[in-house]
């Protein structure tokens, strides 16, 4: 997935429908996934024309990990260059108790030197390992990301099963 200035498109060029885990506001546009790719980083760590593919997971099992990563693309410059976007980020339990549960992490503020239109990583990335006294059924990962120049917040919200 790239963005275009109207939001996320495909690989042929295409408008990706907004979800729960992708959209686009007023221009600024955020993703968020969660892959069972240990090896991310060196996925995403790529020549620009290379487009990192990352398995997406809906479960895991005792021992597992899972990487939840945000995306995001178009902020808006402030007068000096800088971006300026911050994330709320809540991983639930089953039972609705929070196991993470930060406000206004600095996901993104940088002095911005490449085209906005590019999709960067943000800040905001959380590994998760299954343990076996961890809660088991559907977690529900809770973020928005917020481009503090453009006075927009995106809320982004996904799922896994721990079996």
């Amino acid at each position: 997935m790239s963005t275009a200035e109207g939001g996320w498109i495909d690989r042929n060029g295409k408008p990706v429908a907004y979800s729960d885990t992708a959209k686009s506001i007023d221009g600024f546009s955020a993703a968020l996934i969660v892959t069972p790719d240990k090896d991310w980083r060196e996925k995403w760590n790529t020549p620009p024309e290379t487009v990192p593919q990352f398995s997406l997971a809906k479960e895991v099992a005792d021992g597992g990990e899972l990487f939840i990563l945000t995306f995001l693309s178009n902020p808006r410059l402030n007068a000096e260059g800088m971006t300026d976007v911050s994330c709320d980020f809540v991983v639930s339990r089953p039972d609705g108790t929070h196991s993470v549960s930060k406000a206004d992490i600095p996901c993104f503020k940088v002095r911005l030197t490449t085209n906005p239109t590019y999709v960067y990583l943000s800040g905001a990335s959380v590994k998760y390992v299954a343990e076996p006294k961890d809660a088991r059924g559907t977690w529900t990962v809770a973020v928005t990301v917020k481009d503090r120049n453009r006075g927009v917040s995106i809320p982004l919200k996904t799922s896994f099963v721990v079996r």
